[in-house]
């Protein structure tokens, strides 16, 4: 196929998958404007991709049971999801100096998924050699390795994203590869039930790490044919003294610390689903027969999710935050209500669809939250402020999601539940606190 067939095939597809915004289009220099829809369709193949490897390394669902499988002690597991999360977050503000050196930003992404693929291969082979404590300790380290190679995809590709691809058009792209995401893991949670049943070994669960190396490799191959404007980089001094810029910014940008702060109370719809599943297993369900279920789940919220909020996110992104944040809170509430005054168990099988569902439904609240954060942040700056604002509320968040998961887990010593109502109380907090953002949207 020709170069110009190629590309008016993709002008066709992007077309049918998005509602365009001509106007927005127009006002995109001509370098840009070009390559908006081939470069719109390699970032959902990209991020679909590398949505898809996620779920083969997911920290709250496949690691766990990993771990089971290996005999890793217990002490381990628990450690699992914050190194996952602020790995990824804490090096942001530190790391920005390196990125606003480059002229182009989408080689910092390809170098991120590299790392990423890397990290999973040897957890994989870790998988299939080593047992006990000394495989969960490479596993761990592999897992930080892994978080910092994801640190540097996060800075670069909202930026690359906001050179290439226009306001009214960012939260498709991103609801597009979450759906795209969620068939995958819809059949990934199907293929667990089928290759290991109830037992699952660690040598199906390394095939599984060995599928997740390979999508990483496949992201850096995908992004690295997008067809970004190169632009000058940043003086060497600019971000030097990353710590000192960091604070000055959440002290002097209001509307960027009001987002920082409202990004904080949305933790509602990511700390809970692990808790679910907890409460599952304290309620009598078996903790191995439930991965292939919760990971359906979790992949069936994307689909749906990413589809449904897109264009929600493109509308108002401020709003689809809230409104993720308020019915995460109120599915909460209900669901610890009922299994307060209901006393259900996980032992049969109306106990295990209850909580699969409520899992279910807090993901996909999570999703619309992720996929409305995501818009918002990307369009509510431009150029090198959009790097910043991305790795500062990221290294921020780092630091607070350290917190909240220090004192969630010290309520959950207690009683799930407290940890439970701890969060639907932030989330709720979060919705009047978004509601005063301003609304950056434009679709």
């Amino acid at each position: 196929m020709s170069p110009s067939a190629a590309r008016g095939a993709a002008e066709r597809l992007f077309s049918v998958l998005l509602h365009r915004n001509e106007e927005a289009e127009r006002e995109m220099p001509q370098e840009a404007r070009a390559h908006i829809a081939p470069n719109g369709l390699r970032q959902v193949t990209a991020h679909a991709l590398q949505s898809s490897g996620d779920q083969t390394v997911n920290a709250s669902t496949v690691l766990p049971w990993l771990f089971a499988a290996l005999g890793v002690p217990p002490a381990l597991t628990g450690i699992l999801v914050p190194i996952r999360e602020s790995g990824s977050m804490l090096p942001q503000a530190f790391l920005t100096p390196l990125v606003l050196r480059m002229r182009q930003r989408k080689w910092i992404f390809v170098a991120g998924a590299a790392v990423q693929a890397a990290a999973v291969a040897g957890m994989a082979l870790t998988a299939a050699l080593a047992r006990g404590l000394s495989a969960g300790v490479i596993i761990v380290a592999l897992l930080a390795l892994f978080s910092l190679g994801r640190c540097l995809c996060s800075i670069a590709s909202k930026d690359v994203q906001g050179r290439t691809i226009p306001k009214g058009e960012r939260g498709q792209i991103n609801g597009l590869a979450t759906t795209a995401a969620g068939i995958v893991a819809i059949t990934l949670g199907l293929g667990l039930r089928l290759l290991g049943g109830d037992d699952l070994s660690p040598g199906s669960l390394a095939w599984v790490l060995a599928g997740g190396a390979a999508a990483w490799v496949a992201v850096a191959l995908v992004y690295s044919g997008i067809r970004e404007p190169a632009e000058e980089p940043a003086p060497k001094s600019q971000g030097e003294n990353w710590l000192g810029s960091m604070v000055s910014l959440l002290r002097e940008d209001k509307p960027f610390r009001d987002f920082v702060g409202v990004r904080s109370l949305l933790l509602v719809s990511s700390l809970s689903p692990p808790f679910i599943v907890a409460l599952s297993i304290r309620s009598g369900a078996d903790s191995l027969a439930g991965l292939g279920g919760f990971v359906i789940a979790s992949g069936l919220a994307s689909l749906l999710g990413g589809r449904l909020f897109g264009r929600f996110a493109d509308r108002s992104s401020k709003r689809l935050m809230s409104f993720g944040a308020g019915v995460a809170s109120a599915i909460i509430l209900a669901a610890v209500a009922f299994v307060t005054f209901t006393g259900i168990s996980g032992e049969g099988w109306l106990g295990n669809l209850f909580f699969i569902a409520v899992y279910f439904s807090l993901t996909l609240m999570h999703t619309g939250v992720r996929v409305g954060r995501k818009t918002y942040v990307v369009d509510m700056a431009e150029g090198d402020k959009r790097t910043t604002y991305v790795a500062v509320s990221n290294t921020a968040m780092g630091l607070i999601l350290l917190a909240v998961g220090a004192i969630t887990s010290l309520l959950a010593i207690l009683h799930i539940h407290w940890a439970l109502l701890a969060l639907a109380a932030m989330g709720l907090v979060g919705v009047f606190a978004g509601s005063r953002l301003p609304d950056v949207s434009r679709g």
